[in-house]
């Protein structure tokens, strides 16, 4: 069932939107409570007094008319209004999220945007039928323009997008949302992007006794500490068998070789692995 919670604070009147948009049927309702409930719900927020009004909404979608209701209301307020959506914002859910300011609608750094065709449940005769064909046609256009309006890009591309996977749309990832022109803004990430390259050589690092890599050039990971000379080997890493250390010196390999193609014979490098192996189990 929709959950629609409004909260006056300070600076700002806080709206949050949880679960399914628009009432909710079931047998349960008494005398059509939960329209009721949500036609107080939009009167509520049509009688917001505010210069600030955020919208957070957490919700996998619902009615596309009542999202339509709570676009409307939302926009006539005399406020700067801005959506954030988190986790699953999907279908009827993202209608909602349009009606932010302009600049305004945020999306969560951790969020999944869905679009897709509308989707209804027609019985009756072929006229019946066909004439629930024609409204999901309609509903489908209108929501088409309505992120175009937004956007600033042609519905063709937005019905086009909503019509992929037999109708059931496309999951957009934040940074796609804001591409596709339906959010301004990814808020919440906080974690720096790292190069590939760094964090391998922090891993390193730290699992070899935190030493100082070397520059890329001379960088192997048998030998940490200085470059690879013929005359100075390096100086052997102490590993850890339980009771008490024995050490491991640099393993020696000669360049990259084919094996031979009529004899299983071991490449230089394969032999000099297995070598070292011998010596440790011998230890």
């Amino acid at each position: 069932m929709q959950n629609i919670r409004i909260r006056n604070r300070a600076d700002e009147t806080l709206i949050e939107i949880d679960g399914i948009i628009g009432p909710a049927e079931t047998p349960f309702d008494e005398e059509g409570s939960s329209y009721r409930r949500f036609r107080d719900d939009l009167e509520r927020i049509r009688s917001v007094d505010a210069q600030a009004v955020r919208v957070e909404i957490r919700s996998t979608g619902g009615d596309v008319n009542d999202a339509l209701l709570i676009y409307e209301a939302l926009r006539s307020l005399n406020a700067r209004i801005t959506t954030c959506c988190y986790g699953y914002t999907a279908s009827a859910a993202t209608l909602i999220a349009q009606a932010a300011s302009e600049g305004c609608r945020q999306i969560s750094a951790s969020a999944l945007y869905l679009i897709h065709n509308s989707i209804c449940a027609v019985e009756g005769n072929a006229a019946e039928i066909e004439s629930g064909l024609e409204l999901l046609r309609k509903t489908d256009e209108r929501i088409a323009d309505l992120y175009a309006s937004r956007s600033g890009r042609p519905a063709a591309e937005f019905a086009a997008l909503m019509s992929e996977n037999n109708g059931n749309g496309r999951w957009l990832s934040p940074q796609q949302t804001v591409e596709e022109g339906l959010a301004d803004e990814i808020v919440g990430n906080d974690t720096s992007t790292r190069s590939i390259a760094g964090a391998i050589a922090r891993t390193f690092n730290s699992l070899l006794g935190r030493r100082t890599m070397l520059p890329a050039a001379d960088r192997n990971i048998f030998r940490l500490g200085q470059p690879d000379t013929a005359a100075e080997p390096a100086a052997p890493l102490p590993l850890s068998f339980g009771e008490g250390q024995r050490s491991a010196g640099p393993t020696d390999v000669l360049p990259a070789e084919d094996p031979s193609l009529s004899e299983p014979v071991l490449s230089p490098n394969a032999r000099a692995y297995a070598d070292d192996l011998k010596r440790l189990i011998k230890k």
